[in-house]
C-alpha cells in the first residue's frame, strides 16, 4: 500500500515537473533562442563553405595544419619561389601559418599588382619586427596608405630626395669617392694586395648618408661604426621569421629563442645614437662647424626634418627617425649591395670590363675628375648597372597587402592577404629576357629604352606605382660615379690562383641580397 501511494505520488510529482518544464515561458524561450542560434550558424557555414568553393584560387603546394607552408620555406627564399614556379605558375598561393600569401613572378602579375589595381595594394604588410625597429612603423616604407604616409611621401620627393637636392650633394659624393680611390691607391703598391670591395663599398655609402643626412659621417667614431653595423642588422631583422607574425599561438618561441631581445637590443642601439644626432643639431647651429664637424655648405636631410617638425606636429621626433632609417637602409644597404655585384660581375666578365673601361676612358680622356655631365654620356656604363639590377636584384621582393577584396589575373585576393612580387624572378624570366640567366649589358643598348622606373614591368627592382622607392636618383649618382671612378683610375684583377669563372657568387639571405662573402680584388693604378 504504501509502495503503491508512494510509486503513485512520484508519477504525479514527475509529470507536474514536467508538465512546468514544458510549459514554462523561460526554458520554452531558451529552447526557442538556441534553435535560432544554431541554425543561424548552420546557414552562416553554409553559406561559407558555399563562397569558398566558389572562390578561384592560385594553384598552392599541399599545406601542413598550423605551418601551412612555412616547411618548405629555404633562406634564399626568392630562389626557392622561382622553382616552384616552374610547377604552380607565375601566380601561386602559400600559407605563412595562418597567413594567405600569394606569389606573383611575371611582369604581367607586377603590373597588375603595382600598376592596375595599385591603389587596392597600397598597404604593405606590417609585422611585428618592422612596427618596432621602425618607430611603431612612421617611416614611409611600411607606414600604412593614408594622410599621413602622403605627407612623408612628399616630403620625400619634394625636400629630402628631389633631384635638386641630389645634385646639391654631389660635391659630397666627389669628395668620399677620391677618398675611397686614395685608399685604394695606397693598396695597389707593388705588395698588390687584395682589397676588401665589399667593405670599402659599405664604408663610402654610410659616409655619403651620413654627411647627407647629418652634415658629417661617423665612420671614425666608435658610436658612428656602431650604428654602421646596427644598420646591418637590422636588415637581418626586417628579412627574418617571427612566430608572433604568422603562428601567433608559439609567439612564446621568439621570447624563448632570444629573437625579441635581439629585436629590443638592436632598437635601443639606434634610438640612442639618433638621438644623440638629433640633440646634437638641437644644441649648435650652422656656424658651430668644429662641433658638428663639418662645414655646412647645403642643408641636411635632419636640419630639414627638424623645420617640419617645428611647424608640423604631426611630424614628431620618432618620425624623423624613421625617415632617416629609411634613407640608410635605401641609401647605404642597397647602393653598397649593387656595386659588390656589379663588380663580380665586371671580373667574371672580363670582355665587358675591358669594354667598359674603353668608354669610360674615352670620354674622360686625361680629366682626373668625373662629373655628372660625364655620367650622361656613358651609356655602356648604365646598361651595366642595369643589367646589375636585373641579373642580382637587391631587394628582391615587392611586398605589399590587400586592402579590399579583389580579382586579380582571374584569382579571388581577400582583404588582408599578404602580396609578394618577385621583382628577382620577373628579372631572370625567359617570358620577358632572351637568355636570362646570362650577364648581358649588351641588351640594354639594343633596347635602351627600357628602364628601372617602374613603367617597364620585366624591371622593378624599386618597385613601381606608389609605393615605389622614392631614393632612386640618390642611389642611381652614388653607383654610376663610383664605378666610373674605379674603372679609369685601376686596372682590376682576381687574387692569385682565382679564375674569373670560379669567383664566388653565393647569396647571403635578408631582406637585401649581399654576397654571403666579401668581395676581394687587385688593383692596379693607372698613371695619366
Amino acid at each position: 500500500m504504501s509502495n503503491g501511494l508512494h510509486r503513485d505520488v512520484l508519477i504525479s510529482f514527475q509529470q507536474i515537473e514536467m508538465d512546468e518544464f514544458v510549459l514554462h515561458p523561460f526554458f520554452l524561450s531558451v529552447i526557442i533562442f538556441s534553435v535560432i542560434y544554431i541554425l543561424k550558424k548552420w546557414i552562416i557555414l553554409s553559406k561559407s563553405c558555399s563562397k569558398r568553393t566558389l572562390l578561384v584560387l592560385p594553384p598552392s603546394p599541399r599545406k601542413l595544419p598550423i605551418l601551412g607552408n612555412l616547411h618548405q620555406l629555404r633562406p634564399l627564399a626568392h630562389r626557392l619561389f622561382k622553382s616552384l614556379g616552374r610547377k604552380y605558375g607565375p601566380v601561386m598561393l602559400l600559407h605563412f601559418g595562418s597567413r594567405p600569401v600569394i606569389i606573383f613572378q611575371s611582369a604581367d602579375g607586377a603590373k597588375e599588382v603595382v600598376n592596375t589595381h595599385d591603389l587596392v595594394f597600397a598597404n604593405r604588410p606590417e609585422t611585428r619586427v618592422a612596427k618596432r625597429l621602425l618607430y611603431d612603423s612612421k617611416d614611409i616604407s611600411i607606414a600604412p596608405y593614408g594622410e599621413y604616409w602622403r605627407k612623408l611621401k612628399s616630403i620625400c620627393v619634394l625636400q629630402l630626395l628631389s633631384n635638386k637636392r641630389v645634385h646639391s650633394f654631389q660635391y659630397i659624393r666627389e669628395e668620399e669617392t677620391a677618398l675611397v680611390m686614395k685608399k685604394i691607391k695606397s693598396c695597389s703598391g707593388s705588395s698588390s694586395a687584395p682589397v676588401n670591395l665589399s667593405q670599402l663599398f659599405m664604408t663610402l655609402s654610410n659616409d655619403i648618408i651620413c654627411r647627407s643626412a647629418f652634415g658629417k659621417k661617423y665612420s671614425q667614431e666608435e658610436d658612428g661604426n656602431k650604428f654602421l653595423s646596427l644598420i646591418t642588422e637590422l636588415m637581418q631583422l626586417l628579412g627574418s621569421f617571427s612566430f608572433r607574425d604568422y603562428i601567433p599561438s608559439l609567439s612564446w618561441m621568439d621570447r624563448a629563442s632570444g629573437f625579441d631581445a635581439r629585436v629590443g637590443r638592436v632598437a635601443k642601439g639606434i634610438d640612442d645614437f639618433l638621438d644623440h644626432v638629433i640633440q646634437e643639431h638641437l644644441n649648435y647651429d650652422d656656424t658651430d662647424s668644429v662641433k658638428l664637424g663639418e662645414t655646412r655648405r647645403e642643408t641636411t636631410f635632419i636640419k630639414i626634418l627638424l623645420k617640419i617638425n617645428s611647424e608640423d606636429v604631426s611630424i614628431d621626433k620618432d618620425s624623423i627617425k624613421a625617415i632617416i632609417l629609411d634613407v640608410f637602409v635605401g641609401g647605404t644597404d642597397t647602393a653598397s649591395a649593387t656595386l659588390a655585384w656589379a663588380m663580380t660581375e665586371l671580373l667574371r666578365h672580363p670582355i665587358v670590363l675591358n669594354k667598359l673601361q674603353k668608354e669610360i676612358r674615352e670620354i674622360l680622356r686625361d680629366k682626373h675628375d668625373v662629373t655628372d655631365k660625364d655620367l650622361e654620356k656613358m651609356h655602356y656604363l648604365k646598361a651595366v648597372v642595369k643589367e646589375t639590377l636585373r641579373y642580382h636584384t637587391p631587394v628582391p621582393f615587392l611586398a605589399r597587402e590587400a586592402r579590399e577584396d579583389v580579382k586579380v589575373m582571374g584569382y579571388d585576393v581577400a582583404a588582408g592577404t599578404m602580396i609578394l612580387t618577385n621583382a628577382w624572378a620577373i628579372g631572370r624570366d625567359p617570358a620577358s629576357w632572351d637568355e636570362p640567366e646570362k650577364f648581358k649589358p649588351e641588351r640594354f643598348l639594343i633596347n635602351s629604352s627600357i628602364d628601372f622606373m617602374g613603367l617597364d614591368f620585366e624591371l622593378v627592382p624599386f618597385g613601381a606605382g606608389r609605393r615605389r622607392c622614392p631614393g632612386i636618383a640618390i642611389s642611381m649618382a652614388n653607383i654610376e660615379l663610383v664605378l666610373a671612378n674605379l674603372l679609369q683610375k685601376f686596372e682590376w684583377g682576381l687574387p692569385q690562383g682565382i679564375k674569373p669563372e670560379d669567383l664566388d657568387t653565393t647569396e647571403n639571405p635578408g631582406g637585401i641580397i649581399h654576397r654571403k662573402n666579401p668581395l676581394f680584388a687587385v688593383a692596379t693604378h693607372c698613371y695619366f
